[in-house]
């Protein structure tokens, strides 16, 4: 499922006008999420975010299609719970974002993020992870985590 850059931001900045965007300590889990491939074959882990102490959300990128991929891990599969995927490469018209109620993983998730920024998130339950303006070269990428 592919929504505009523009309706993501509008979430969260709803949320944040709502009052109910709030900092999160980093994971601390006893398990933690691991890659679970699903991006595909040729895709390594570039970066990782925790959510909370909730999972982890890879970026990924295969250097033979100059494609990035995101994908959302919880620690622990269980009962299904709101989760989402999140990706938007530098330029691009729109970006691409699974979510729904999930028992293990959100996403996979694709761009084609050859030389370009990447911002990318994910989310599970009522705690989100974003990152911006990342994995292009000597740039700082910004972070945000989130609760809710």
């Amino acid at each position: 499922m592919k929504f505009s850059r523009g309706v993501a931001a509008a979430a969260v900045l709803a949320s944040a006008v709502a009052g109910t965007v709030a900092l999160t300590p980093q994971a601390s889990a006893a398990t933690k999420a691991a890659y679970n491939g699903v991006c595909g074959s040729g895709y390594k882990v570039v970066n990782s975010a925790p959510i909370g102490t909730k999972g982890t959300v890879f970026l990924t990128y295969n250097s033979a299609k100059g494609k990035n991929c995101v994908v959302t891990v919880r620690n622990t599969a269980g009962k299904p719970v709101p989760m989402f995927a999140y990706l938007y490469v530098q330029g691009a018209d729109e970006s691409a974002e699974d979510g729904g109620a999930y028992t293990t993983y959100a996403g996979p998730v694709y761009g084609n993020g050859r030389g370009k920024c990447v911002d990318w998130a994910g989310g599970i339950d009522n705690q989100s992870t974003w990152t911006y303006g990342s994995n292009c070269g000597a740039l700082t990428a910004h972070r945000v985590t989130k609760g809710w």
